[in-house]
């Protein structure tokens, strides 16, 4: 049975050798060659950074309201207004305290005369007393009539100082006066921009209730929430990237001051940010701060490297024997002229650089002179 199943055997393969003996070898595709630029993915450490949101500020701000009650007569700014310091900004109806102005002046002409009476009256006792003094030498008055002129003269200079008092007291009431007279005259804290108004003419103004708002011009901050895990790296005099508005281009912000405290519900800081002059910032934006936070590896490739295939990022990575392969890749963030690869792509590998919409799938790719490496 063994021989038979071997006769079988030997008898297959000869029939099998000999009909490939009568057919030719089919001889290799040649395989395509292309010229085209090579680079190589590099391997670098790139800062890590996290971000932190918040609002543009003012960093001064002041609220401008009134100190005594009184009807607006007159609101002399808008919102968007740039205002000096010292500029008036708002004035109240001062009918009224016009008016005590004028009681208090009445009562110090009338304290200064009689207080000038009182003058007059303690000069006299004064005079009359030094006269019973030299009579009282003389043995010429009684000593009765000598106490007499001497208490009328104690009497005087007692009502002299009363008088003085009261004088005094009519002058600091009129210098109060006039001290609430001009507070109906509302000024600016400092140069800056009128951000709110909050009152019109015809509005009654109480102390203490807003009615303007004024932050200092040219001089901005970032306010920014930074989560309590991050608050040890960061420290005041820091330099901090920050975004503003659409992000177009960065500005170079500095951390000013780092609330203490964090917010018991959020569990984070308030750290804010020196901004400089730019034209771009504005009080109320929104705004985003990087903070350095070490380095990481990362993998990046030239950025002209990468082709789209519909909704797909690839690159063409060259093989061993310099063949081109597609290869799907997933990006990162872009670094100026280069742009990570989060996958797809390790460090040292060849790729084509600006392949366009050739198809170089399987294609020998021939380095141009002077290419980069």
């Amino acid at each position: 049975m063994k021989n038979i199943l071997w006769a079988s055997l030997l008898a297959a393969s000869a029939m099998i050798a000999g009909c490939h003996s009568g057919e030719p070898a089919a001889a290799p595709r040649p395989v395509q060659a292309v010229q085209a630029t090579v680079v190589e993915s590099q391997q670098q450490q790139l800062p890590v950074a996290v971000r932190s949101t918040g609002t543009v500020h003012s960093r001064e701000t002041a609220v401008v309201s009134a100190q005594v009650m009184g009807r607006i007569q007159q609101v002399l700014v808008h919102e968007g207004d740039t205002v000096r310091g010292g500029q008036m900004l708002i004035v109240l109806d001062d009918a009224a305290l016009r008016s005590q102005v004028e009681q208090a002046q009445a009562g110090v002409k009338a304290a200064e005369g009689a207080q000038a009476a009182a003058q007059t009256n303690a000069a006299l006792a004064t005079s009359t007393l030094n006269r019973y003094k030299q009579l009282e030498s003389e043995k010429s008055v009684s000593p009765q009539e000598m106490d007499e002129v001497s208490r009328r003269a104690e009497a005087a200079a007692s009502g002299l100082e009363a008088v003085r008092a009261q004088t005094d007291a009519a002058r600091a009431q009129e210098s109060g006066a006039r001290t609430m007279l001009g507070y109906t005259h509302l000024v600016a804290p400092f140069a800056g921009v009128v951000t709110s108004r909050m009152a019109d003419p015809g509005t009654m103004a109480a102390p203490g209730v807003p009615l303007l708002q004024i932050d200092q011009a040219a001089a901005l901050q970032l306010q920014a929430t930074v989560d309590e895990s991050m608050i040890g790296t960061i420290h005041k005099g820091m330099k901090v990237q920050v975004a503003v508005g659409d992000g177009a281009s960065k500005l170079a912000g500095t951390v000013a001051e780092i609330v203490p405290a964090a917010d018991p519900s959020s569990h984070s800081f308030l750290v804010k940010i020196d901004l400089p002059a730019s034209s771009q910032a504005r009080a109320g934006m929104y705004g985003t701060a990087e903070f350095a936070n070490g380095t990481r590896r990362a993998i990046l490739i030239p950025r002209t490297a990468q082709v789209a295939r519909g909704s797909l990022n690839c690159v063409y990575v060259l093989d061993g024997q310099g063949i081109a392969q597609l290869r799907y890749i997933t990006l990162g963030a872009a670094q100026g002229n280069l742009v990570e690869v989060l996958s797809g792509v390790s460090a040292g590998e060849k790729l084509v650089d600006a392949p366009s919409d050739r198809d170089l799938a399987g294609k020998r790719i021939e380095t141009r002179t002077g290419a980069r490496p």
